[in-house]
């Protein structure tokens, strides 16, 4: 009889195919591209259209709310008024305060449309007198452009500037350079400074938090703040449904030239973008993030000057946003 073999306990190797050496440099390489997500989500939002069918309904609904609320107050004040005089006439009066307050808050709305539209007929004006050249009329444009500022101190010297040498000038290009060089070189750097001001913001919580949507929110309020700044800076002052104006204004402007799209060349042109995001990609990313809101600053800067840039040069993006990143870097 043949005895049973002993059972073999103990580990068991098994052999497998694989190369003899793996290192981390075998890995396959981690991709570098960087959309700016929070930009692109910023600019897609503000420049979508919204369709005829969606602003019925919500004209309809704020009017339903708005009725709603009225008939509600109005049932309020009266049954306080039949079971107390004196706290139903309180209840009158702060209405009164409540709708003073709603009305004055509409006509700030009404004004500040109305000191938009202006600045567009300023602009029209200025290029329609570009292209003619005749003395006269750049010189009613330069007038209108004086009285638009006459209240600006900081531009006490540009207008004084520009009225004693206008009178020397006979060709009407050289009095629009000459306005646009004294008044406009003013006020172009205070809204180079906010543009700096805004993209700094955006990358470095852009870079620094890691919450989901946290930057699409602080990119939405920033640019917003920006472009209702730039609108003040030269002479718009803009209220809260204007600066959503202008800011859906130049989210299409940007959308419609493919501005938002990020490409080599603007991620090179800023400190290195490539080896940025080698090192940290949510570094890189807030500085694209960056970089587009300072596209976003120069093209508000072009919806909301009143006079085109022809005697001085358009900002660059690269440098407004090494300027306002130095900072960051150090």
């Amino acid at each position: 009889m043949t005895e049973p073999q002993p059972t073999r306990r103990g580990p068991i190797i098994i052999e497998a195919d694989l190369p003899d050496v793996v290192s981390p440099e075998d890995a396959a390489p981690v991709p570098e591209v960087i959309e700016g997500r929070a930009m692109q989500t910023v600019t897609a939002f503000a420049a979508r259209k919204i369709s005829w069918l969606s602003r019925l309904f919500w004209a309809g609904i704020t009017g339903l709310i708005g009725m709603m609320a009225s008939v509600a107050m109005w049932d309020f004040v009266t049954g306080l008024l039949a079971r107390n005089v004196f706290l139903g006439q309180m209840a009158l009066g702060l209405a009164a305060v409540v709708g003073l307050v709603l009305l004055i808050i509409i006509l700030h709305e009404l004004a500040a449309f109305s000191r938009l539209a202006k600045i567009d007929t300023l602009r029209s004006q200025v290029r329609e007198a570009h292209t003619d050249g005749e003395r006269g009329l750049a010189e009613n444009v330069v007038k209108r452009l004086m009285s638009l500022y006459s209240g600006r101190e900081e531009l006490r010297w540009a207008r004084k500037s520009v009225v004693e040498q206008q009178a020397d000038m006979i060709d009407g290009s050289d009095m629009l350079g000459l306005a646009e060089r004294e008044l406009m070189g003013v006020l172009d750097q205070a809204a180079v400074s906010e543009i700096q001001t805004a993209s700094r913001n955006v990358a470095a919580v852009t870079a620094l938090i890691p919450m989901a949507l946290a930057d699409v929110a602080v990119a939405l309020t920033a640019n917003v703040r920006m472009v209702r700044r730039i609108a003040e800076i030269y002479g718009g002052r803009a209220g809260t449904f204007g600066s959503w104006r202008l800011l859906r204004a130049v989210a299409t402007h940007l959308v419609a030239t493919g501005a938002v799209a990020v490409g080599d060349d603007l991620i090179g042109s800023i400190a290195g973008g490539g080896a940025l995001a080698k090192v940290s990609r949510k570094f890189g990313e807030g500085i694209i993030n960056g970089a587009l809101t300072a596209r976003v600053g120069v093209a508000a800067m072009e919806v909301c000057r009143p006079m085109p840039f022809n005697a001085l040069k358009r900002p660059k993006v690269s440098g407004i946003i090494k300027n306002a990143l130095v900072g960051l870097f150090k």
